[in-house]
């Protein structure tokens, strides 16, 4: 019973959304233009020829979460 509304309208809401995205982005009814780094393939090849000249220098590897890596140790207070 649900199935029956649920389904048409999250395939609506899909449809809705993409008409919008193509219309704000691809349209650019708020006007504007594609930025050059963009759309310039020439910029992008001397751009990673730069960042890949850069020299790497690794430091020790980086816990993300140091309190998931603890040991914790529960005593009751009944212990001695």
């Amino acid at each position: 019973m649900a199935a029956k509304s649920t389904i048409p309208a999250l395939i609506g809401s899909i449809a809705v959304a993409y008409v919008c995205d193509t219309t704000l982005s691809v349209g650019k009814i708020f006007g504007g233009t594609t930025p050059k780094t963009v759309s310039n393939k020439e910029w992008w090849k001397h751009t990673d020829k730069k960042f890949q000249a850069w020299p790497r220098m690794a430091g020790p590897p980086v816990v993300m979460n140091p309190i998931s890596r603890q040991i914790f140790i529960v005593k009751s207070r009944y212990d001695s």
